[in-house]
């Protein structure tokens, strides 16, 4: 999952983008409105964390902007004001939901998980190719009904190929969605993963489900 968090506080931002990446998002983080648009634009973001507070644009005229260009993405808003009418204005904006600051994080996660779930309202949240299995509300993966123990970035890279599932997904789209804009799409990093998954994943099995495309990138498929 690709979270794009607008932050104009360095602090809290680092806070923020630390707690979603040990939870296995891959997050973008920008601190002013027209960051925030040009990325919401052009990337296929899964949510975006919004602060109302921005340079230049506020963040619910940049939340109104996406939405009037017909951008459905979920937006959890984020602002130390706590009045009534500011959330209203939020809502009325086109935001799914509106945490006022301070927050707790263990709160602010599960704001984030139940947005990703709404999301997905009406898709199955449990994903199966042959004997592969992964729940994505508990997170849960198993092969041939014997549980497989991830990394939060094993899970991800998983569920990633698992949603594009009998499709080459190349490392560009690996990298983005997995870690974000900065990260080298041809670094070792990549390979280093996919490895460790094939041992969680394959070894041990008559049949193979991730597969390499030679210059390409990988699919995951029964063959």
């Amino acid at each position: 999952m690709r979270i794009l968090l607008v932050e104009d506080e360095k602090k809290m931002a680092s806070l923020i983008e630390r707690a979603l990446k040990e939870t296995s998002y891959a997050v973008d983080w920008v601190d002013n409105s027209v960051d925030a648009l040009f990325s919401a634009q052009n990337n296929p973001y899964d949510l975006i964390i919004l602060d109302i507070m921005l340079s230049g644009k506020d963040g619910l005229t940049v939340c109104r902007q996406l939405r009037k260009e017909g951008k459905n993405v979920p937006v959890l808003m984020l602002t130390a004001r706590n009045e009534l009418e500011d959330k209203v204005a939020g809502l009325d904006a086109g935001a799914d939901d509106y945490l006022t600051k301070p927050f707790f994080f263990p709160e602010f996660l599960a704001r984030v998980r139940a947005l990703l779930r709404r999301q997905k309202t009406g898709k199955s949240t449990h994903l199966k190719v042959g004997d592969l299995e992964l729940d994505q509300v508990t997170r849960k993966v198993s092969r041939s009904g014997r549980e497989v123990s991830l990394t939060p970035t094993e899970y991800s890279l998983l569920e990633f190929l698992m949603l594009n599932a009998g499709q080459v997904v190349t490392r560009t789209m690996i990298s983005e969605h997995i870690w974000n804009d900065d990260f080298d799409a041809y670094s070792n990093v990549i390979n280093v993963f996919i490895k460790n998954l094939r041992k969680k994943i394959d070894q041990g099995h008559a049949r193979e489900l991730i597969h390499s495309q030679r210059g390409v990138g990988y699919i995951l498929q029964e063959i």
